[in-house]
């Protein structure tokens, strides 16, 4: 491998790397899905830098330019990457639907809960409020009287 390419390469992964660490530090990438960013990284980072193995795996795969089994290598992880959030995504749809089923049931508890109450007021208790009080207090001097 040439040597330019390897420092473009190099040059790429580091960029990619400290991206994602300053995604995290600033809390708009999740841990969890940082941790497959980082181990991506990782190993490209490693096998741009280090010629040999990149050349061994090259050969093993059956490409003839090993920077070209960079790229191979890097589509996997990328491949896998969809993976992971295509089920992470399936998982949220699932969860938001059933959330949206529970509050259409809880509406629909509110609205017969209100007709209920609409249809049979309850008797307002003694002492509710100061008007009330002054109606009973009147009530009951008047049965007094």
């Amino acid at each position: 491998m040439e040597v330019r390419i390897q420092i473009v390469a190099l040059a790429v992964t580091a960029l990619i790397f400290l991206g994602v660490l300053e995604l995290v530090r600033s809390r708009r990438l999740l841990e969890r899905y940082a941790i497959l960013w980082l181990l991506s990284t990782f190993v490209l980072l490693a096998l741009a830098a280090w010629r040999g193995l990149l050349e061994t795996i090259a050969s093993a795969v059956g490409v003839h330019y090993a920077p070209s089994a960079l790229f191979v290598v890097a589509f996997g992880f990328v491949l896998l990457l969809l993976l992971h959030f295509s089920v992470a995504v399936s998982r949220l749809a699932e969860q938001s639907k059933v959330l949206a089923q529970r509050l259409a049931l809880a509406e629909e508890r509110q609205r017969e809960l209100d007709q209920r109450r609409a249809e049979n007021p309850v008797p307002p208790r003694i002492g509710d409020t100061a008007a009330e009080n002054s109606e009973s207090s009147a009530t009951l001097a008047g049965l007094r009287g």
